[in-house]
């Protein structure tokens, strides 16, 4: 599916290079990298992203945007293999490409993995980071070019800080993902201050979507909700159901990331809807939504605690709203309905094809 190294840019009826802005999102399969695609792509961008090689495809997210790249006119977004463990790949395909804008989404983003590959971690989302914004700057610097970075900050490097926490608030980060996310955090803005770059760190608070990975916990709750509505599973086992976190919607978190980008000057920003709500909060809302009681299906399993847990992430995101005029359009019970019906429809159809004997179903208690 990933292009060969030759980049086509759009051209005007006139035969002239058109105006067309050029973003390179890394972690454009993921669920940030897919709604911040669709969003560019209503603006108007080509978008370039990075893939990391699979013996299996990992583009579920973003298959339905995809056009072939033989099929110039209407190909829009392209795939190229490069990861940010490999500087030289990261430098090359700035080259060829030639972004206007970069959106550095990429990351081994699982809190609870990431103290059990915590090199593998910090090598990614840190120095990876690094070698990114290096390659960024080498790539200007030799070729007399600007390009707007955006780094994917989170809101885990807050960690054990008391809310509300804003752009001000200290970092306490309490996992190997959240630390490497304050060195990649001041990576930026090291370059920013050291090289004049246009660079932007963006403190997402957690957003979820249909789109989330099913091991994280909305997800997990969701798709397990669904599967336990129509009969394939009867347990959910989940860790610390009173951490609270502060849960929006995805795709109104990739529009934020854009904005930053087309500021007068680059700065940092939180983004988030200003509410927490603990996990069992999320389990009364969505199992609740199908008529369920969330107490007759949920075990607590201390293999899902973390050694360092994180109590309460609450976003205070007034100068998002003030300077970027951003605000959040989908409310939490909104989102979690959202989810329970993707992931419900989903149980249904695997259901089907289980009653049809085409598929087992899961080893689920």
């Amino acid at each position: 599916m990933a292009s060969q190294d030759s980049v086509s840019r759009s051209e005007a009826p006139n035969g002239d290079v058109a105006l067309t802005k050029v973003a390179l999102v890394t972690g454009i399969t993921g669920q940030d990298g897919s709604y911040l695609t669709e969003f560019l792509l209503q603006k108007g961008y080509e978008v370039h992203g990075l893939i990391r090689r699979s013996s299996n495809y990992n583009t579920q997210r973003i298959n339905h945007i995809y056009v072939d790249p033989h099929n110039a006119n209407k190909a829009r977004m392209k795939l190229h293999y490069a990861d940010l463990s490999d500087a030289s790949s990261l430098r090359r395909w700035l080259d060829v490409i030639k972004p206007d804008e970069v959106y550095n989404l990429a990351a081994q983003s699982h809190v609870a993995v990431s103290f059990e590959i915590p090199d593998y971690t910090a090598d990614v989302v840190a120095t990876g980071a690094l070698r990114l914004l290096e390659a960024v700057r080498s790539h200007m610097a030799d070729n007399g070019r600007n390009i707007k970075y955006y780094q994917a900050g989170s809101s885990e490097m807050f960690g054990s800080t008391p809310p509300p926490q804003s752009e001000t608030t200290p970092f306490h980060p309490r996992s190997p993902y959240a630390a490497s996310k304050v060195a990649a955090h001041w990576y930026t803005v090291n370059y920013r201050e050291a090289y004049n770059l246009y660079a932007c760190n963006g403190i997402l608070f957690n957003h979820e979507s249909p789109r989330r990975g099913e091991n994280f916990v909305t997800r997990k709750i969701t798709r397990a909700l669904g599967r336990i509505k129509v009969g394939l599973q009867t347990k959910l086992f989940l860790g610390n159901i009173q951490a609270s976190r502060d849960w929006g919607f995805a795709g109104d978190y990739v529009e934020a990331m854009w904005l930053m980008l087309q500021q007068e000057k680059p700065d940092d920003y939180v983004v988030a809807t200003e509410e927490s709500h603990t996990v069992e909060e999320f389990l009364e809302v969505s199992f609740g939504y199908l008529g369920l009681n969330w107490k007759d299906h949920v075990e607590i399993d201390k293999r899902y605690f973390r050694p360092t847990e994180v109590d309460n992430l609450k976003g205070d995101a007034s100068k998002a709203k003030e300077l970027l005029k951003w605000k959040p359009k989908v409310g939490f019970e909104q989102l979690v309905k959202m989810m329970v019906d993707e992931d419900l429809e989903m149980a249904k159809r695997e259901k089907v094809l289980v009653d049809a004997g085409y598929i087992d179903a899961q080893q689920q208690p």
